[in-house]
């Protein structure tokens, strides 16, 4: 059977990615902090409710895949988290602990796992980044510091895995409608309702990019041109995001 590890897997992406994952015949290790909500996603489904900036929770997290067998063919680094402000009011609290979820704890739990998934090849890393991964706004600087560094070091180790035979892809959404940001005005307005894609869209994304062999999928499509106009019109660029 094809075991996949999903972090973040209690709600929104991460759930409809265990979902989609179950659906398709994979054995999901879920893991996220609210083990009642990765109880929800049901058979097929083994839940490791872990916080993962724990020094403790790459372990965990391997002793479950160890326990299921080991043939691990998945990895999801989908588990994320912002807190808004501006650099000057959140200071480098913010950023520590913004970078303490979105890309250390990745890190390490990618290194605990990666010995599984070389062994386990062909198989697939897929990191959900972001568009703000390519592009910064006011007041989530923190939030994008850690998906540049996480699309940057995907990159590298996207390169240096293929002799290896592990996969490594990226997923960048733009905005995403979940619970804790269910965006109800872009979503009113038909100027700006295909800005917001819902869950399940990128869940579909996250297999493409694993699986499906893809190295970078933006979700929607049009967000891909929002990088490559920030390159060629920066003064413009600046002046649309008010600086």
């Amino acid at each position: 059977m094809k075991l996949a590890v999903v972090t973040g897997a209690s709600s929104g992406i991460g759930a409809a990615t265990a979902r989609l994952l179950l659906e398709q015949g994979w054995r999901v290790i879920a893991v996220a902090r609210r083990p009642d909500r990765l109880e929800a996603l049901g058979d097929g489904a083994v839940a490791v409710p872990v916080d993962l900036t724990d020094p403790e929770a790459p372990a965990r997290v391997r002793a479950a895949v160890e326990a299921e067998g080991g043939a691990l063919g998945l990895l999801v680094n989908n588990a994320g988290a912002e807190w808004r402000s501006t650099f000057g009011d959140g200071g480098y609290a913010n950023v520590r602990q913004t970078m303490d979820v979105n890309f250390d704890a990745v890190v390490r739990l990618t290194e605990a796992l990666l010995p599984l998934l070389r062994a386990s090849a062909p198989s697939s890393i897929v990191n959900v980044s972001s568009v703000a991964g390519r592009i910064a706004r006011p007041t989530n600087s923190a939030y994008a510091a850690s998906k540049f560094a996480l699309a940057g070091w995907t990159e590298a180790v996207s390169v240096e895995e293929q002799r290896n035979g592990v996969h490594v892809g990226q997923v960048l959404p733009g905005f995403v409608s979940t619970e804790g940001f269910p965006h109800k005005r872009l979503k009113q307005s038909l100027r700006t309702r295909w800005l917001v894609s819902e869950p399940d869209k990128v869940a579909r994304a996250i297999l493409a990019a694993g699986p499906g062999g893809r190295h970078e999928v933006y979700v929607s499509r049009p967000y891909l041109f929002v990088p490559k106009l920030r390159h060629l019109f920066p003064r413009l660029t600046r002046r649309a995001l008010g600086g």
